[in-house]
């Protein structure tokens, strides 16, 4: 079985796929770092100099191949992967396949985002948490067609990653 895991920035999607493989004895790729070893390039870096459309091309292209691979395995996604091209539709009909959502309320994607250290080039310019939260609600409004399209959603705020890996591994297994 290969479960994906989705959401936008800051939903656990990295964390909770680290946890979720090490408890199912799982191998877990997180889609952004399979990216940058490949590429040789920081996905960042990659945005500036080969452009947004260069990466989406190359995201498609490993998202297939990683889905091509092994079973047991957990998949991290980027935020933004399930909302360009035909990404869901590959995903969800990927043999032995599971798609979960890990849905997040914007107040708390604003509150995680501030807490947190990681550069995040969609958002670093925005500093004050209630242009924050606005920001997200707008993006959350144009991804939600997208997310919604995973087989199961979880919603994950106020829950702690042990009690997100209990809900996916009751809904899969």
């Amino acid at each position: 079985m290969k479960i994906v895991l989705l959401g936008y920035m800051a939903s656990g999607k990295s964390s909770v796929g680290r946890l979720l493989a090490n408890v199912l004895n799982y191998s877990c790729i997180d889609l952004d770092n399979y990216i940058e070893s490949q590429e040789e390039n920081t996905v960042q870096n990659i945005f500036q100099s080969q452009g947004e459309i260069y990466f989406r091309k190359q995201e498609l292209h490993y998202l297939k191949k990683v889905l091509l691979q092994q079973d047991k395995m957990v998949f991290s996604l980027g935020g933004g992967t399930p909302c360009f091209g035909d990404n869901m539709k590959a995903i969800n009909e990927a043999d032995n396949t599971h798609s979960i959502y890990l849905k997040l309320s914007p107040e708390s994607i604003a509150n995680r985002i501030l807490e947190d250290t990681q550069p995040r080039p969609l958002v670093d310019h925005i500093k004050e948490k209630e242009k924050l939260v606005e920001f997200i609600q707008k993006h959350l409004f144009e991804r939600n067609f997208y997310y919604n399209q995973a087989k199961y959603t979880i919603a994950v705020d106020d829950k702690s990653l042990n009690q997100i890996v209990e809900e996916i591994v009751l809904k899969l297994l």
